[in-house]
């Protein structure tokens, strides 16, 4: 599991253009054995952006027939912050029952994890992973994923973000990979000792990561730094 994020966060460190990321997204998908792989972002001027595995013919028929506005997985990560299983989305209205039809025709899968993600000056994209498995399969792979895949739609966010011409990128303390890796287990709920051991380190070089963090970010406690680090875009939340 480590040498997979290892291997995504050094493709990503060289990534230079969007052909780049939409290689690492390509690679992501066959990494995690996963059907398919979205990035998703609008900036604050309401330009859009995608890095995604899916078929073009299905793109084309989402771009064309809007159907932002009825996808309960776009609809329910606005109103949530943590990663978000779709089996806890709301699909009960025909217009959403219509759409995952359409949506498993085009080989889109019926299980999907989402990680919203809040950036500096009102952008707002979606990581999402998704897959044809079982139930029973598809819990013990997003419980056994979920980690890295946070750390992975970070690490594609700031990147995009980067590449964008720097449009929503804030000057700002420059944060190591394993000090953003902590800060963004703790902010969506990892205890000190979680977060330890889903980066396998002590949770003694975990304080140390914490400790730098906030000296460069100019926090008072560790909370202080969490939530600076999400004001200025620097981790997932």
């Amino acid at each position: 599991m480590k040498e997979k994020l290892e291997t995504l966060i050094s493709s990503l460190e060289e990534a230079t253009t969007r052909g780049d990321l939409q290689d690492v997204v390509v690679r992501l998908r066959d990494l995690y054995d996963v059907d398919h792989v979205v990035y998703h972002s609008v900036n604050r001027a309401g330009e859009q952006y995608a890095a995604l595995t899916y078929d073009a013919s299905w793109v084309d028929r989402y771009i064309e027939r809007d159907y932002a506005r009825i996808d309960p997985v776009v609809q329910g990560c606005y109103q949530r912050f943590n990663p978000v299983d779709w089996k806890q989305l709301d699909w009960t209205g025909a217009k959403a029952r219509n759409f995952m039809g359409e949506a498993a025709d085009a080989g889109v899968g019926n299980q999907g994890l989402s990680v919203p993600i809040r950036g500096p000056n009102g952008q707002f994209a979606l990581f999402t992973a998704s897959s044809r498995a079982s139930d029973r399969t598809w819990a013990n792979y997003s419980r056994s994923n979920v980690s890295d895949l946070i750390l992975v739609a970070h690490f594609i966010n700031q990147k995009a973000l980067e590449i964008d011409n720097g449009t929503d990128v804030q000057k700002s303390a420059s944060l190591s990979p394993r000090e953003i890796d902590t800060l963004s287990l703790l902010a969506v709920g990892y205890s000190r000792a979680q977060a330890a051991e889903s980066l396998c380190i002590s949770e003694h070089t975990l304080r140390v990561y914490i400790e730098s963090a906030r000296f460069k970010l100019g926090a008072q406690n560790t909370t202080h730094a969490v939530a600076r680090a999400i004001a200025r875009g620097l981790i997932v939340v």
